[in-house]
């Protein structure tokens, strides 16, 4: 094993604090990354790593080790693509991506073929798992999120604004009849949706006069994960506030439909979220420059023009 694939499993044992969880994800048995590391130990001449039955951590060097490593790491993976553009290649190499699945469903797996017929060298590795991934501790080259990016410690690159629909199942709106107005609502079940089950629901929000309004509703379930936001409302429980490029596919199909269409909740911004390391390798920077692209023209092609900015204070949903 040479000293750059230590380096490497040194990294991911450092992202993951797991040596089982790194053997993992690398496809190595687990001796083998615990051999590495302590090869690569005696080769510095330094402890990185303090390793205890429950977890592993890095020391004060094992710390500056793996800054230096994620540097150097970049820079060969830059050197090793440099000359791709100019000799007409494409890219090679595995790039893992997250996001929503109505995201991934409806925008971005419908033009993928056209991207690997472009670059056949090219790996994704795509994840949908309606969970707040970790960035760097599980490895993704960038992220595509919903609502506002909090972690400072990310490079953030605006996508655009994703415009919510109010929506309803038809099941739904023939029990309870379909809401014209405001007012209305207040003979109508919502699907709560919270980050944190237990936390006060926003209830129903809407733009009124360029300010936000929210309205109590009242509501059997609450959710906080988008799938089951959306499964709520397809079961007839109640009417969902949701990213209409995550339900496109139902409300064209007719599975879902669109209620107060006047009264929509204010647009999201879409991020596309990335470590910041000092050098991106070119296939991780041409793919976010794919994303950027394609969920660009689906927003317009969806809203037909920039929505307007979302207003403070508005709460982030599936």
């Amino acid at each position: 094993m040479n000293p750059l694939e230590r380096m490497h499993i040194f990294t991911r044992v450092a992202e993951l604090a797991s040596f089982t969880q790194a053997a993992q994800a690398l496809g190595l048995p687990k001796a083998s990354a615990s051999t590495a590391i302590q090869q690569l130990e005696a080769q510095l001449g330094t402890r990185l790593l303090h390793r205890t039955t429950r977890r592993v951590q890095l020391t004060q060097d094992g710390q500056a080790c793996y800054e230096r490593c994620k540097d150097l790491l970049a820079e060969v993976d830059a050197l090793q693509s440099m000359f791709q553009q100019a000799d007409g290649a494409g890219l090679k190499g595995r790039v893992r991506i997250d996001m929503s699945t109505g995201m991934a469903r409806n925008v971005v797996v419908p033009r993928l073929p056209e991207l690997l017929r472009q670059h056949p060298g090219l790996a994704l590795e795509l994840s949908s798992t309606e969970r707040r991934v970790d960035v760097i501790r599980e490895g993704f080259d960038c992220v595509v999120r919903t609502g506002t990016v909090v972690d400072q410690s990310l490079v953030a690159r605006p996508l655009g604004m994703a415009p919510l629909a109010n929506c309803a199942s038809p099941a739904y709106l023939r029990r309870h009849g379909t809401p014209r107005a405001l007012p209305d609502l207040a003979q109508h079940q919502l699907v709560h949706f919270v980050n944190t089950l237990g936390a006060p629901p926003a209830g129903y929000e809407a733009v009124v006069d360029g300010a936000l309004v929210r309205q109590p509703m009242a509501g059997a379930i609450t959710v906080n994960n988008a799938e089951a936001y959306v499964a709520a409302c397809l079961a007839g429980l109640g009417i969902i506030q949701v990213p209409r490029l995550g339900v496109v596919d139902l409300l064209a199909r007719g599975e879902l439909v669109e209620v107060l269409p006047q009264c929509a909740a204010p647009p999201m911004p879409l991020t596309l979220v990335y470590a910041n390391r000092r050098h991106l390798p070119r296939r991780v920077r041409m793919v976010m420059d794919w994303l950027a692209e394609v969920v660009g023209a689906h927003l317009g092609a969806e809203a037909g023009l920039s929505p307007p900015p979302r207003p403070a204070g508005a709460t982030a949903k599936a």
